[in-house]
């Protein structure tokens, strides 16, 4: 996916990210505060997923998030590209219940998030409901002046940091793992 094209706008970026199951969140975050990050705070998120065509739409409801975020992604293991648009927004119920009534729900995510930075990097430490533990680390190129070389290395640097086993990396989003979980109890 070439980024060029998401850096003609203000709220257009690029991520470099991994997500990945973990046991002990708690020892995962204590290696990254060894590095002093910046802790941005605790958010408790809601993400609505809404019924696209292609890629993916959420609106995120946080009390330090507060964003309609459309992100292109391949569903594949380890780091991976996003090329993201964000919207950042006050909270009102209109703008969901707009969405909702003109895409429709797919899938909403309810989710603990700590929140640290280090430089161009974002770390969340999440306890997803029904699902369980995970971190991801987003490298964000926000104007084109970092390179996704560069964001690949900083992932690398991360999943080393937090010992990621190549089993740890979970390759489709929040969403995904909800709608299967979902979809395995009502078949089986």
């Amino acid at each position: 996916m070439p980024p060029i094209r998401f850096f003609a706008q203000k709220n257009m970026h690029v991520n470099y990210e991994f997500k990945a199951s973990c046991t002990d969140i708690n020892e995962l975050e204590q290696r990254l505060l060894a590095l002093d990050p910046r802790f941005a705070g605790t958010d408790h998120q809601i993400d609505t997923y809404f019924n696209t065509a292609s890629n993916r739409l959420k609106l995120r409801e946080g009390n330090i998030e507060n964003a309609l975020i459309h992100y292109e992604r391949s569903n594949v293991a380890g780091a991976k590209q996003s090329n993201v648009i964000l919207y950042q927004h006050q909270p009102d119920a209109a703008l969901k219940q707009i969405l909702a009534r003109t895409l429709g729900i797919r899938v909403v995510v309810d989710k603990l998030r700590r929140i640290y930075f280090i430089g161009n990097v974002k770390f969340h430490f999440d306890v997803v409901e029904s699902l369980g533990s995970f971190v991801e680390v987003e490298a964000i190129d926000t104007d084109g002046t970092i390179g996704i070389e560069r964001l690949k290395s900083q992932c690398a640097e991360y999943a080393g940091l937090f010992a990621i086993r190549p089993e740890d990396y979970i390759d489709v989003s929040y969403s995904d793992l909800l709608l299967a979980k979902k979809s395995s109890t009502e078949n089986g």
